[in-house]
């Protein structure tokens, strides 16, 4: 029984290797963004900050221009 959960557990995490591969490489391209835009040490180290949740203002951004 225990042996059945684990495979299934492994399936599961196989699964979804490409959404993080993308939250990956959105990441990187958002702190390259928020950091060569920084003007100051402490905005460059808010732009890190920001890149780590790149997700939601991606999504703030496609509601606002929905009209949502």
């Amino acid at each position: 029984m225990n042996q059945l959960k684990t495979q299934k557990m492994k399936c599961e995490v196989k699964e979804s290797g490409s959404a993080g591969a993308v939250y990956g490489l959105g990441f990187i391209g958002a702190a390259i963004y928020f950091i060569a835009t920084a003007t100051s040490f402490w905005m460059g180290v808010l732009g890190f900050l920001k890149a780590i949740v790149w997700p939601a203002f991606l999504v703030y951004g496609a509601f606002k221009s929905l009209g949502m």
